[in-house]
């Protein structure tokens, strides 16, 4: 009996040590077919794809911009036999290589045809500015194109002293060049003057591209209008450092609704605007300026005017809360002690406007009131003239959009652009320049965006980020290909679109959720979790391994 209760009980250990053995392999097994992948999958960082490929194509941009135009022949200008030439076309193409991942290709498309009958109508108005009214609807021209018209030599609608005229609208007059035994090869010299006016220019695609160039080259350090943005924000303020002297008062409203309103619709399709106006009290310039006795007057010379700025922007405001770019516009009225103040330039001649602009920030007018008759009381009460004053901010606003202008061949008129203060083909220009500007600030931006989710592997990125960015890319490729089209107007919606994107997808809060977790957060939060859990399963099984290797050492009996 005791032998049996000893059998059975070594039975029973034996047994319990068998289950004991499956138990432990089972817990490693689940732990490690199951729990393992369980946890990896449900604590790995989620990143959806992106489009790396497409990202790193944009990185070099090889632009083609087509610029449709067309030269119109009024009756008489050209031969019969060159007449029976018409219609036909020709491509001239001109390269700007920038770098090795840069460069911009303008291709002019030329269509050459005879006036219609409404156009010959046009052009035989008595002056040029009632002939280009006349012919704007005329044309029905596309955003981006542009139209000369060639007139004969002894047309009476360009003054004698005049070649040619360049229309506030998309179009051109010339007159055929004289002498000439081809007019059709002749006038193309002339065609080219205009393209260089009115269109796209290399120095204004040099500035849209001036992060993409390097240094050294023409156009790196050269100095930009402002950064092509969504919206703008046009602040307009005086300035009265002596409110005991002088009691100002200006009709902005009305000067904004009449001079600026017509000019910021004008651009409604570039970018959105906002405009307010204030009046600072007490807000000196900072800069004591220098009295010149024989003038009886006070002199700010060029080398103290970026100094002007500093203190003053202390009082206008902190634009860091904006949502875009503030353009600052000031109107100062210097105080009665240093009247009456102007400005001088590097040569130590007076400033003709009393004012100047520094780039990308905004300007600043010096406004001189009369001087004060015998017995006036104080406060003065002065009505500021804003006609002079808002034609020199609108020069500087023009000026700070990059609207520039350019160089005018001999013997050309140039148009006034009346009360929008814009001409067509300036606003085509822009677009053209903006178009580029956005395309590339867009390959740097998703550039950097890849770069930096490449490198950082924990970085969240989820589907809305990667969403944008895909569309982002397509937006930019459309923009692209409209441009090599000759699209002007849906390429630069195309651009707008991407930036928007783009900017959403770097800017995403989500991006930084995990940018800033180190290892050994996750090393103090997961040790505590696992090591209780797996120390009791791998000790069984080192015990299960070494407890078969002696059982295999042990040897069996054999009879």
């Amino acid at each position: 009996m005791a032998v049996d209760a000893g059998a059975v009980a070594a039975a029973m250990d034996a047994a319990e040590k068998v289950r004991g053995k499956y138990a432990a392999l089972s817990f490693a097994t689940i732990a490690i077919l199951v729990g393992l992948p369980l946890w990896w999958k449900t604590t790995e960082t989620y990143r959806a794809s992106l489009p790396y490929t497409e990202i790193a194509e944009l990185d070099t941009l090889l632009f083609q911009l087509t610029v449709p135009m067309s030269v119109v022949f009024a009756k008489g200008t050209l031969l019969a036999g060159q007449e029976r030439k018409l219609p036909f076309r020709n491509t001239q193409e001109t390269e700007m290589l920038l770098n090795s991942k840069t460069s911009v290709t303008s291709r002019y498309e030329v269509s050459y045809r005879q006036a219609t009958p409404q156009e010959e109508k046009a052009l035989l108005l008595a002056s040029v500015q009632e002939a280009d009214d006349q012919l704007s609807p005329a044309q029905g021209a596309p955003v981006g194109s542009l139209t000369v018209y060639v007139i004969p030599q002894g047309s009476r609608l360009l003054p004698q002293e005049s070649d040619m005229y360049i229309g506030k609208h998309r179009s051109a007059v010339v007159r055929a060049p004289p002498a000439a035994k081809d007019t059709l090869l002749a006038v193309d010299a002339q065609v080219q003057q205009v393209a260089e006016v009115m269109s796209c220019t290399a120095e204004s695609l040099m500035g849209a591209l001036s992060d993409r160039v390097p240094m050294g080259q023409p156009g790196a350090e050269w100095k930009r209008p402002f950064k092509s943005s969504l919206g703008y924000e046009i602040t307009f303020s005086l300035l009265n450092p002596d409110p005991k002297a002088h009691s100002l008062h200006w009709d902005i409203e009305g000067a904004i609704s009449r001079y600026v309103k017509p000019l910021l619709d004008k651009l409604n399709s570039v970018a959105e605007f906002s405009v307010d106006s204030q009046i600072l009290y007490y807000a000196a310039l900072g800069v004591t300026p220098r009295f010149d006795a024989p003038s009886s007057s006070y002199i700010l010379s060029a080398h103290s005017l970026p100094h002007v700025i500093n203190p003053v922007e202390a009082r206008l405001g902190s634009s860091a809360s904006s949502l875009y770019p503030v353009l600052n516009f000031l109107l100062y009225v210097p105080e009665r002690s240093h009247s009456p103040l102007y400005i001088q330039d590097k040569d130590g001649a007076a400033v003709p406007t009393n004012a100047f602009h520094s780039p990308r920030w905004g300007g600043i007018m010096v406004y001189n009131v009369e001087p004060e008759a015998a017995n006036e009381t104080f406060p003065r009460h002065v009505d500021v003239d804003l006609v002079q004053v808002m034609q020199v901010f609108l020069a500087q606003l023009r000026l700070l959009f990059g609207i520039l202008p350019g160089p005018l061949p001999e013997k050309a008129l140039l148009e006034n652009s009346g009360n929008e203060g814009l001409s067509d083909w300036e606003l085509d220009r822009l677009l053209w320049t903006r178009t580029v500007e956005n395309v590339a600030t867009v390959s740097t931006t998703l550039t950097s965006l890849a770069q930096l989710l490449d490198r950082i592997s924990n970085i969240v990125i989820k589907d809305d980020v990667a969403s944008q960015v895909y569309y982002a890319v397509e937006s930019a490729q459309k923009a692209m290909r409209e441009l090599e089209l000759g699209h002007l107007d849906s390429a630069f919606q195309a651009s707008k679109d991407a930036v928007t994107s783009s900017e959403r997808a770097f800017f995403d809060p989500s991006l930084l959720h995990l940018l800033y977790f180190p290892d050994d957060q996750k090393f103090a939060i997961y040790i505590p979790l696992f090591l209780p859990m797996a120390v009791p399963i791998l000790l069984s099984l080192v015990k299960i391994l070494r407890e078969s290797k002696q059982r295999k050492k042990v040897p069996t009996k054999t009879d």
